[in-house]
């Protein structure tokens, strides 16, 4: 044994060499070692006093990793007296004199049998281990104190199932470790105990009452921690209470944000430190703004200085203009983070709450000489336009002439600042921003873009003119198309030279993205400029093939792609052979997995789809193998420890979620949006192409499907359900068997995903997709089994629905709640609102398929909608109730008075709601009544009549808001004059009737106004016509104006009859002329 024990102790040497291949050697070495003697030899030689302190630390180590992923496939197995010597020895390991490091280090592994002690019922199996704990806490010896502390750090929840027993004791053990005075070693480890165990309950108020009394104690603690600042770890503690139990902090609120108020501000202490203390402040912003705007708003004008004085930390770099290459910014540089900080706390706070103090400390840093001051004021700007929207809209002409100055500021770097906010603004305030500077903004970039001394402003001009381009409306854009392309085509004339020659490619990837964006928005516009760019975009395409070249291919890849789109495929279409020639000539060559290319490409065949059509299916047996590799890609996951973790926490390519217990869950996001965005072009395949794409779809539903649950990225799921559609309708071509077959496959995931789904967006998109899938399908999709299981998923999310509006009453009542709180409460509640109207169109999709054989199973879920009808009710909650109702009567017709008592009085009621959303779906409900309802509907069809022609003689009926639900309430009362049995003096109403016309914004309800006025025309209905046809110069001018005003589609039967009822007789003529020749009254 004793042979052994030296080997490994050998091994352990050469596992701490710095030495990679002898290190490697050794790891292998060591994995081969039986995991029983594995135990045993970490163990010795983590109590072996012989060995230096970093090979038993390095034992340690070991033997506490190994313990956290094999302890149950060894443990198990030892007989119960070698489980309690095993448990036994690690105990008496803590109490060793030993070196604090080590100890810590043998804490760890005595705190990760502990966690294997508690089995899945919560029931802890090692007693001893709870005494040893309160034996520890309540020695003199201060050691001890420490690593009982620090064990029970590390397993807060190993009380399991008794801890309400111990609650007290625990509390206890806390309290008198933060007031243990002479030791602030222990007292360090108090405040880390007490965060740990708050962190696993923060969903527990009772509990966190409990132990709210020992916060001024942690304050205290945090105070004597800030002065000494050797150890950040209780700032970072502070922040995941901030992040995840904020209110548990609100008793002792304002010294936590007057402790980080004091680090922030000190300019002398380490950066680190000012950043956390910045980061609980912008993190209680978050978690908890109505707290801190009321607690701690005295601190906010205070604040704001500071973060804009750390976003002048800026280095003086004479190469930074003229740099072609663009390294990432140093996320953890004072500037970065300020300014990271500023945007999170607009958003958080509010524009009332931070905008009044940016707009105090702006103007004066605008017109300091230090142009760090002036940058700083500029990306301040454009930081907080995203938080603090509201408040700038009506600010934006004195914010603009502002910042529009400054892009001919001196300083290079102020320019880019300037370009910077423009872009910005242009994006957070889109089209109002466009419409109302259009005229400076576009002048000012051209100019800036002639800045070729300084080619890094002179790109961050091209991509603000990227930004204005692509929510620009076209009218406004195309005024100055001749401008713009001149100066971007001089541009890429130079650049192109300037890269043969020297090499330089920044200016140039920017101006071909420019290009792309302006062809984008201008459509057609851009045939002008077809022939002049085409022969230099395809050859920088076939020529720019080297590695540093290939983010400029795949940038003209793309523009070439969004020009072709643009001017259509008339025009295209004598390039496009040649352009699909070079992208497939790229296609058949590997690829590296990083390369910029590949992106691009995908994005750029499905453009080629969409420009080609049916044409392109020649080319996917060439691009579907790439995009579907892009689509399959499987991200890199893995656990880490927190030991682990160095060198990881700042990569920019993983993000980390902590699991608790010194663990972390780590993904690998680089690749993410590559494989959400050939997910999405494999929608556009299948939507394009439908049976042409039918080779692929059996293959690419197998791919989807299981990513219906791929939670790594919201995009990726939202790509997969909305391909399902489009799929099933391409395999429609392969026959009843065959799609029966891949429906079976989809439809149970499609449920689980929905019943599974935490984020509302995706959530809606599901919810569309399965409403699509069942009208592509038509009835009989569904079996009994799969329609009960549809219907309690869809209780259960109405059940949240009423869930959610009670959860939002009682936040009212908080004692933070303020106005911001109720803007956010109202847009939760539009999100919630969403959801509902997806729910709905589950509903639509059922009724109009199953019509009466869905009965049995709304009367299951009918409850829900009644209560959404009654009083007090939100506007959204009667419109989404009244919408399903409608649907019902719309798709069942006459079967539907079995519900009556559920809907009709209020349905009639609601024809005169408050709500123009309210009205339209009470009026639209009145005329499917009329069309569908048959007989015992006549009656309230007679009452709905009144109510509808009271609506529409409304004095504010025709205004902007109410005129849908006016045009809805004429095409219904046309509705019951055709179809309805009511007892009605049909003559007495059509002269009214025709007063209201015409109707142009409604297209959907437009036909059945019109139709109507074509059967009344056509059957020389004297109550249209008028006495002697005196109405008939009336007529022609709605139909006139229906049609100048697009009311309809001119390929439409009813428009077609409307041109024939055009025709008049003679008779009709001679009244017509007659009207035109009378002169008009003066």
């Amino acid at each position: 044994m004793a042979a052994g024990q030296e080997q490994f102790c050998q091994l352990l040497t050469s596992l701490l060499s710095t030495d990679n291949e002898l290190r490697s050697q050794s790891e292998e070495t060591y994995n081969n070692v039986p995991i029983e003697s594995r135990v045993t030899l970490l163990l010795t030689s983590t109590l072996n006093d012989a060995l230096s302190e970093e090979m038993r630390q390095m034992a340690a180590v070991l033997l506490r990793r190994l313990f956290a992923s094999e302890f149950m496939d060894f443990y198990p197995k030892l007989t119960p007296e070698q489980q309690g010597q095993l448990k036994e020895q690690i105990l008496i390991s803590v109490q060793r004199d030993q070196p604090d490091g080590l100890r810590r280090k043998v804490c760890d592994v005595v705190a990760e049998v502990a966690r294997n002690m508690v089995d899945e019922d919560g029931n802890n199996q090692w007693p001893d281990f709870l005494r040893f704990l309160f034996d520890c806490a309540n020695s003199p010896m201060p050691a001890l104190k420490e690593s009982a502390l620090r064990m029970f750090t590390l397993v807060p929840g190993v009380f399991g199932n008794q801890q309400a027993n111990y609650l007290d004791l625990i509390k206890q053990m806390l309290h008198q470790s933060l007031l243990d005075t002479p030791n602030y070693s222990v007292r360090f480890e108090a405040f880390r105990a007490t965060s740990a165990f708050v962190l696993i309950h923060d969903k527990e108020m009772p509990i966190l009452k409990h132990m709210e009394t020992l916060l001024p104690h942690m304050v205290a603690t945090l105070v004597e921690n800030v002065q000494k600042a050797d150890d950040d770890t209780l700032l970072k503690c502070l922040i995941e209470l901030a992040e995840n139990t904020p209110k548990f902090l609100r008793s002792q609120l304002e010294p936590i944000v007057e402790i980080s108020m004091k680090v922030f501000a000190d300019t002398n202490a380490e950066d680190a430190w000012r950043h956390l203390a910045l980061e609980v402040i912008v993190t209680l912003s978050e978690t908890a703004p109505a707290m801190l705007r009321k607690v701690g708003g005295k601190y906010i004008p205070v604040l704001v200085p500071q973060v804009l004085l750390m976003m002048t930390d800026l280095d003086e770099d004479l190469e930074w203009s003229v740099a072609d290459e663009i390294l990432d910014d140093d996320n953890d540089s004072n500037s970065v983070v300020a300014e990271s900080a500023l945007d999170r706390l607009a958003c958080g706070l509010g524009g009332k709450t931070m905008l009044p103090h940016i707009i105090q400390n702006i103007p004066p840093m605008l017109g300091n000489n230090d142009w760090k001051y002036r940058h700083a004021a500029l990306m301040a700007i454009s930081a907080v336009g995203e938080g603090c929207h509201k408040q700038m809209e009506s600010m934006l002409p004195q914010i603009m002439e502002g910042v529009l100055n400054y892009l001919q500021d001196p300083h290079p770097r102020v320019r880019y600042a300037s370009c910077n906010a423009v872009g910005q603004m242009a994006t957070d305030f889109a089209p109002s921003f466009e419409k109302k500077f259009h005229d400076k903004v576009v002048p000012g970039l051209l100019m800036v873009l002639d800045d070729n001394a300084n080619p890094r402003v002179q790109a961050h001009a091209g991509a603000a003119l990227v930004n204005f381009s692509e929510d620009c409306p076209k009218g406004i854009l195309t005024q100055y198309l001749d401008a713009i392309m001149g100066k971007l085509e001089a541009i890429l004339s130079a650049k192109f030279k300037e890269l043969v020659e020297k090499g330089t490619k920044l200016v140039l990837e920017q101006v071909v993205t420019t290009i792309a964006s302006v062809a984008d928005t201008s459509e057609e516009q851009f045939v002008a400029y077809y022939d002049r760019l085409m022969p230099c975009l395809k050859y920088i395409i076939e020529n720019a093939t080297s590695t540093e070249l290939k983010l400029l291919r795949g940038k003209t890849i793309e523009c070439v792609s969004l020009i072709g789109l643009a001017v259509g495929t008339e025009k295209f279409r004598m390039d496009a052979n040649e352009i699909m020639n070079l992208l497939l000539k790229t296609q058949t060559e590997e690829l590296p997995e990083d390369d910029p290319q590949t992106s691009y490409l995908i994005s750029a065949w499905a453009r080629m789809c969409r420009i080609l059509g049916k044409d392109f299916v020649q080319y996917l047996p060439m691009v579907m193998g790439p995009v579907l590799k892009t689509a399959s890609m499987k991200p890199e996951v893995a656990v880490f420890d927190n030991d682990d973790m160095t060198g990881f926490e700042n990569d920019v390519d993983w993000q980390f979620v902590s699991l608790g217990e010194q663990q972390n869950f780590g993904i690998r996001t680089a690749g993410l949006e590559d494989k959400a965005s050939a997910c999405e072009m494999l929608v556009c395949y299948a939507r394009e192409l439908n049976e042409g794409f039918s080779p692929y779809a059996e293959e690419v539903v197998k791919l989807m499907v299981p990513l219906l649950k791929f939670y790594f990225h919201d995009g990726v799921r939202s790509a997969a359900a909305e391909s399902l559609p489009y799929l099933l309708e391409c395999a429609k071509i392969k026959g009843p068997e065959f799609l029966q077959g891949m429906w079976s496959y989809i439809c149970p995931e499609l449920l689980k995903a929905i019943d599974t789904e935490p984020e509302n967006e995706v959530l809606s998109e599901l919810m569309f997709s399965l409403s699509k899938c069942i009208e592509t399908l038509g009835e009989g999709c569904l079996t009994e089994a799969t329609m009960t299981e549809l219907i309690r998923i869809l209780d259960k999310l109405l059940k949240e629905h009423f869930t959610h509006a009670e959860d939002r009453q009682e936040k009212r009542k908080d004692e933070d709640y303020d106005e911001v709180v109720e803007e956010q409460l109202v847009d939760e509640d539009t999100e919630d609102v969403y959801l509902l109207s997806k729910v709905s169109d589950v509903i639509h999709a059922l009724f109009s398929t199953y019509k009466e054989l869905f009965f049995p199973f709304f009367d299951q879920i009918v409850g829900h909608y009644t209560k959404m009808l009654g009083d007090g009710m939100t506007w959204s909650d009667r419109q989404w109730a009244l919408c399903v109702f409608d649907d019902l009567i719309e798709y069942c017709g006459p079967a539907s008075v079995r519900y009556q008592q559920f809907f009709l009085q209020q349905l009639l009621t609601y024809t005169e709601d408050g709500s123009a959303e309210v009205r339209q779906a009470a009026v639209y409900g009145c005329g499917v009544m009329g069309q569908y309802g048959g007989p015992a509907y006549s009656v309230a069809c007679t009452e709905a009549l009144a109510k509808l022609i009271k609506v529409i003689s409304a004095p504010e009926s025709r205004s902007v808001e109410n005129n849908n639900a006016t045009e809805n309430a004429i095409s219904a009362v046309t509705k019951i004059l055709k179809y309805s049995p009511a007892n009605i003096n049909k003559d007495e109403v059509i002269p009214h009737w025709l007063s209201w016309l015409p109707v142009w914004e409604d297209f959907d309800e437009a036909p059945h106004i019109y139709g109507f006025l074509c059967d009344l025309m056509e059957s020389n209905n004297q109550a249209v016509l008028g006495n002697n046809n005196s109405n008939v110069a009336r007529i022609i001018a709605v139909m006139a104006e229906a049609f100048a005003k697009e009311a309809l589609d001119p390929t439409t039967e009813v428009a077609q009859r409307m041109a024939c009822v055009g025709q008049l007789t003679l008779e009709q003529q001679q009244a017509l002329h007659t009207f035109m020749s009378t002169p008009a009254a003066n």
